[in-house]
C-alpha cells in the first residue's frame, strides 16, 4: 500500500518552485549546482507547508519536463532529500515528501495557562478574549429566571433545548438560508459538534482532507479519533483555497470528511470568497465528501464596512453535503461553551442518537443564558465588543511587531483573532521556546500542521493591546536574539528554514 495522502504534479510543483522569492547571493557566493536548488526549494516548500507532508511527487522525468532540466538534475535532488529525512521512496509506489526523524523541534502548546499562575507571563497561547460585560452577568442572570420551569424536569436534551434550536435555526433564515429547528443540534461548544460528527462519519482509519496549516485542538481531536489526515496547502498570504488543489485531493483521495475554516480561518485569517465557497461545495458533493464548515469566527470582522459572503451552507442549504458548526465561544466568550450544529434534519437525528453514548447533552443554565442574549441586543452588543477589542488589539499587535521585529513578515487579515508570522528563517520552535524563557508564551507553527511543516511560524493572537502588546513585541524580539546567537542550545543555530 503506498504511503501517500495526496499527489503534487508536475506542474503544479514547478509553480511552486518559481513562485519561491530568490534571495540574491552576496558578492564572491558560489552559485549551488542545480540539484541542490531543487532540493532546497522542495525542502523549503515542505517546511512551510506549502507542499504537504506525505504528498506523492511527480515521477523524475515527468519533473524534469515541466522544469526544463536534465532528469539527472532531478534524480539527485531527489537522492538528497531521501538522505535528508524530506523523501521516502518505494518501488511502484513512487516518492512521497517526509519529514526527518526527530523533526519537528518541540511545539509548544495552546493550552491557556491558568490565571494565577501566569506572574509576569504573557500568554499568547490562547486565541481568546476576556468576557464582555456587562453582558455576561446580564445573561446569566436571564437564564436564572427562566431556569425553574426546566428544573422541574429530567434536565437531560440531547439535541438542545427546543427554544435555541428554534432561535439559532431562526438566525440562519435570517442570513438567507432557510432554517428548520430540526437542522440544529446544540452541542458543548465546537469541539463537542466536531467531535460528534467524526465519531459519526469518519471511523478509525477513514481519511479526512484538512487545510494546512488549520486549528491545532481539532487536527488533535481528528488523531485520537483515528482519522487519517489528508492535509491540502493553502495558497501564500490571505488567498486563501487552492481550488484547483482541492478538487485533486478530494477526487484521488476519496475522503469521507472534509474540514474547512472559511470565516477568518484559523490561524492565516484568510476568507474565502462566494465563488471559493461555492466550488468547494460542488467539488465536495461530487467526491462523495461531507464538508464540514467551522464558522466559529464568522462574526469577527475587523472592517465595519465590510460586505460578509453569503455562508457556505447558502451553496446547500438542505444540509446534506455541508455541515455547519457554530459557536458562542469565539464571537462572545470561551467561558461559554455552547456550539451547534446546522445539517439536514436525518443527520442531526444520528448525531443526537449517537451522543447518547458521549455526554447526553448540553449544560441548560448556558443554554438559557445564550437564547436570552440572542433574544435581546445582547448578543449583537457583546459581539461589538469584541470586534471592537480584537480590531483594537490587531493595530497595537501589529505596529509592535512591525517595530520590533521588521523582518518578520505577516498579511494582516479582516476578521478573526490570529496573526500567522513567519519569523525571519528562524525556528518557530526556538522561538517559542526562548519565549517562554523571557516570559512571553506563543505556540509554534507546527502545532498547526499535520506533521512538521511550518517550523518557520508562529502564530499570535489578538488577545492583548496597548502597552501590553508592545511588551509582548520586545519579549518576542528578545526571543528571537536568543535563538538567533543560539543562546537555547549552547550552539549557533543556523537559519536554515530560508532557502
Amino acid at each position: 500500500m503506498a504511503q501517500w495522502t495526496s499527489a503534487v504534479g508536475a506542474a503544479q510543483l514547478a509553480r511552486l518552485l518559481t513562485s519561491q522569492q530568490a534571495r540574491p547571493a552576496g558578492p564572491g557566493t558560489r552559485r549551488p549546482p542545480a540539484y541542490r536548488s531543487l532540493a532546497d526549494g522542495i525542502r523549503l516548500l515542505v517546511l512551510e507547508g506549502r507542499v504537504p507532508v506525505a504528498a506523492r511527487l511527480p515521477a523524475e522525468r515527468e519533473l524534469a519536463v515541466a522544469l526544463a532540466v536534465s532528469r539527472t538534475t532531478v534524480a539527485a535532488a531527489y537522492e538528497a532529500l531521501r538522505t535528508e529525512g524530506f523523501l521516502e521512496s518505494r518501488r511502484g509506489a513512487g516518492s512521497w515528501t517526509a519529514v526527518p526523524a526527530g523533526n519537528p523541534l518541540p511545539a509548544r502548546g495552546l493550552e491557556p495557562l491558568p490565571p494565577e499562575s501566569l506572574g509576569s507571563m504573557i500568554d499568547l497561547g490562547c486565541a481568546a478574549l476576556p468576557a464582555p460585560e456587562p453582558w455576561l452577568t446580564r445573561a446569566v442572570q436571564g437564564a436564572l429566571e427562566e431556569l425553574p420551569p426546566y428544573a422541574h424536569t429530567h434536565g437531560d436534551y440531547p439535541a438542545g433545548l427546543p427554544a435555541l434550536r428554534r432561535t439559532i435555526a431562526d438566525r440562519y433564515t435570517a442570513r438567507g438560508i432557510p432554517t428548520m429547528p430540526e437542522q440544529i443540534m446544540v452541542t458543548t461548544g465546537a469541539m463537542g459538534a466536531i467531535d460528534a460528527i467524526c465519531h459519526l462519519f469518519a471511523g478509525r482509519g477513514e481519511r479526512i482532507a484538512v487545510e494546512s496549516p488549520s486549528y491545532a485542538n481539532i487536527l488533535q481531536l481528528m488523531r485520537a479519533a483515528g482519522a487519517r489526515l489528508v492535509p491540502v496547502a493553502m495558497a501564500d498570504g490571505l488567498a486563501g483555497w487552492d481550488l484547483p488543489v482541492w478538487r485533486q485531493v478530494l477526487r484521488d483521495a476519496a475522503p469521507r470528511l472534509a474540514y474547512v475554516v472559511a470565516d477568518f480561518h484559523n490561524p492565516t485569517g484568510a476568507l474565502a470568497d462566494e465563488d471559493q465557497r461555492r466550488q468547494l461545495v460542488e467539488a465536495a458533493r461530487s467526491a462523495g465528501t461531507v464538508l464540514v464548515v467551522d464558522e466559529t469566527m464568522s462574526e469577527l470582522h475587523l472592517d465595519p464596512d465590510m460586505e460578509m459572503p453569503r455562508p457556505v451552507c447558502a451553496f446547500d442549504p438542505a444540509g446534506s453535503t455541508v455541515l455547519t458548526v457554530g459557536s458562542a465561544s469565539k464571537a462572545f466568550w470561551a467561558g461559554m461553551r455552547i456550539g451547534w450544529v446546522r445539517a439536514a434534519p436525518d443527520v442531526i437525528r444520528s448525531l443526537v442518537a449517537a451522543r447518547a453514548y458521549a455526554d447526553l447533552g448540553t449544560p441548560v443554565l448556558e443554554q438559557l443564558a445564550v437564547n436570552w442574549l440572542m433574544h435581546t441586543d445582547g448578543w449583537e452588543s457583546a459581539v461589538e465588543m469584541r470586534r471592537t477589542q480584537a480590531r483594537e488589539n490587531c493595530d497595537a499587535l501589529v505596529a509592535a511587531v512591525r517595530k520590533e521585529l521588521p523582518e518578520w513578515e505577516f498579511d494582516v487579515p479582516r476578521g478573526g483573532l490570529t496573526l500567522w508570522v513567519r519569523t525571519g528563517g528562524l525556528s518557530g520552535s526556538r522561538v517559542a521556546e526562548a519565549g517562554e524563557r523571557v516570559g512571553v508564551r506563543v505556540p509554534s507553527g507546527p502545532r498547526f500542521g499535520v506533521d512538521g511543516a511550518f517550523e518557520g511560524y508562529v502564530r499570535l493572537p489578538f488577545t492583548v493591546g496597548g502597552p501590553l502588546a508592545e511588551e509582548a513585541a520586545v519579549r518576542l524580539a528578545a526571543a528571537a536574539r536568543l535563538v538567533e546567537t543560539g543562546a537555547t542550545t549552547g550552539t549557533e543555530v543556523p537559519r536554515t528554514f530560508v532557502a
